[in-house]
């Protein structure tokens, strides 16, 4: 499947969004909550998770385990909701820092792996399906200072899907934790667009083949196709959101 570049569709879209705003009070929260167990769910799927969006929900709001289940996709799904709340109490300011990037990786990960969680790792690494060679371990905490200290001017620069976009890739670029390097890139490219106002944005586990070729493409320096696939994630995120607005403003 191609995608196309849909960045003016998603302004269109977005001015319809802007037109809703402000959302308060009990349907804020019932909005927040939806997205909240969406996002957690396809961005585990993404990596294998095997609970449903249904079982995802049964876990993080009521805390029930789904016999059967892996420990460990319970604990992505409860440290990934918890992640989701970092974010939305960041999604007021103008600026990502180091410490916003780790944090979100730990609240994702402590439950799995406490001593790496919110570490830059110690150790090379071999990612499936690729050959790409990802940085030394010497190499991590340079690469991320260089990285963090570009953002402010990405932000300045480019349309806020395309800084979305360069956020997520050159995390996974550098793929500086020994796992969760995905989940915390989508984290990190939906911190971004929050903060430029748009809705959060969710890659649906559908779309993971050409998610993973649009990934590995950026991986070597050309980011058109994830930009392209992301604008029209952001597209389809919107569509959604508009919905969920307008059946939450129905008198």
């Amino acid at each position: 499947m191609k995608f196309d570049n849909r960045i003016n569709d998603c302004d269109r879209h977005q001015q319809e969004i802007n037109e809703h705003r402000p959302l308060k009070g009990q349907a804020l929260k019932q909005l927040r909550e939806y997205l909240r167990i969406g996002l957690t769910w396809s961005s585990n799927a993404l990596e294998g998770n095997s609970l449903t969006e249904t079982e995802t929900k049964v876990v993080i709001e009521d805390g029930i385990t789904i016999g059967g289940k892996p420990l460990k996709d319970h604990f992505e799904a409860i440290g990934h909701a918890e992640a989701f709340d970092y974010l939305q109490k960041l999604a007021g300011r103008n600026e990502i820092t180091e410490r916003d990037i780790l944090k979100l990786h730990k609240l994702f990960y402590y439950r799995i792996d406490e001593a790496n969680a919110g570490h830059y790792r110690k150790q090379n690494i071999i990612v499936t399906g690729t050959d790409f060679v990802f940085p030394a371990p010497s190499e991590l905490k340079e690469l991320m200072t260089t990285f963090v200290d570009e953002i402010p001017r990405l932000r300045a620069e480019k349309h806020p899907i395309e800084f979305a976009a360069l956020l997520h890739t050159r995390l996974v670029t550098i793929h500086p934790f020994v796992d969760g390097n995905g989940r915390a890139a989508r984290l990190l490219m939906n911190l971004a667009l929050l903060q430029e106002g748009y809705p959060v944005t969710i890659i649906p586990p559908v779309v993971r083949s050409e998610y993973l070729s649009a990934v590995r493409e950026s991986n070597t320096g050309n980011v058109a196709p994830f930009v392209n696939l992301l604008s029209c994630m952001v597209w389809e995120s919107q569509r959604d959101h508009l919905r969920l607005l307008q059946s939450l403003e129905r008198k």
